[in-house]
């Protein structure tokens, strides 16, 4: 079987779960423990990327450059990534971060906009960068209409397209036929790679479906700290793939779990978890970052989070459209 990279997005996906509030001593604690268990890529930036220390996406606590440079200074073999968003991350971030060491970029994009990402990719390739491809939201899209996303981003450069389940919508199926989709269009040129959350009990399930279907590079974090309900635990995927055989490289399966037991869940003080708000967010399909802004926006009008994020879900809302939140929890709280 073709080996499995585990990447870690502790560092970036876990960012929104602590409000961006990440010091230097926490990254570099992270970053040696999973350096230590083998873990070969890590993502370290600002939750919303490369730029997004704004009052619209919050602001991070340390300067996501010096975060970046802490990684890299721990970090003896695992290569140190970091998301872009086009329209927030800019070149010269992208300078910027390469220079601070990094060696891989991520460049997401709403399922349905890839075309944004071209000028991007072109970017980290002349940067020398590896080059990896979020299309997020991708239950937006249908398998074949995901496919064509992806052609755009490897057309533009991009090495690794990841279908991302940024709502912990997906279930089994859904997720398994749009990898497989994916993996059919670029699976000769670039790979494949598969994000999960588990709003609805399914991030670590849809990584191993998404394996079987193709999928090269399977992206979790520690105590599977991220967005809503959170991330598949990368702990997790670790057990579950050396038990079912698969081939994931030199991590360590002990290391990572102690990892997540010792090192991170001591300096965090709110977990993920399946709650009434995030598990709203799964089933109408609501981007996971919008929890914690709801749950504000909750406690400053007096309406239920959950009713605010299902209303997000039925007006479609997507990333970077945070700032609607509260246009939304004013209008139901004139209703109410």
């Amino acid at each position: 079987m073709t080996k499995i990279r585990l990447n870690d997005t502790t560092l970036r996906d876990g960012s929104h779960a602590v409000r961006h509030q990440y010091t230097e001593e926490q990254v570099r604690k992270v970053v040696r423990a999973l350096d230590d268990a083998g873990v070969e890529m890590m993502e370290v930036s600002h939750g919303d990327g490369l730029g997004g220390s704004t009052f619209n996406y919050g602001f991070s606590k340390t300067n996501e450059m010096d975060l970046i440079s802490a990684a890299v200074d721990e970090a003896k073999n695992t290569k140190i990534a970091f998301l872009c968003l086009p329209g927030v991350g800019s070149a010269e971030d992208m300078e910027e971060a390469t220079k601070r060491g990094a060696r891989a970029c991520r460049i997401a994009t709403h399922s349905t906009e890839a075309d944004v990402s071209i000028q991007h990719f072109e970017k980290a390739r002349e940067l020398g960068l590896e080059t990896g491809g979020f299309l997020m939201l991708s239950h937006r899209l249908d398998p074949a209409g995901l496919a064509k996303q992806a052609r755009i981003m490897v057309d533009a450069g991009c090495q690794c397209v990841f279908v991302v389940d940024s709502a912990g919508y997906l279930i089994g199926q859904e997720a398994a036929d749009r990898v497989k989709a994916v993996y059919e269009e670029i699976g000769g040129e670039a790979q494949v790679g598969f994000h999960g959350h588990q709003n609805l009990g399914f991030g670590v399930a849809n990584s191993l479906l998404a394996v079987q279907n193709g999928a090269t590079q399977i992206d979790g974090t520690l105590y599977g700290l991220g967005a809503g309900a959170g991330n598949a635990p990368i702990e997790v995927l670790a057990t579950v793939f050396e038990r079912r055989g698969i081939d994931f490289g030199d991590v360590n399966v002990k290391a990572v779990q102690d990892a997540a037991e010792d090192v991170l869940k001591p300096m965090v003080s709110r977990l993920p978890m399946m709650d009434r708000g995030s598990i709203v967010q799964g089933q109408v399909g609501v981007y996971n970052s919008f929890l914690l802004h709801a749950e504000r926006a909750s406690e400053r009008y007096g309406v239920p989070a959950q009713e605010i994020l299902a209303e997000v879900g039925r007006r479609g809302y997507v990333g970077g459209q945070e700032d609607m939140i509260i246009e939304v929890a004013l209008a139901l709280q004139g209703q109410n």
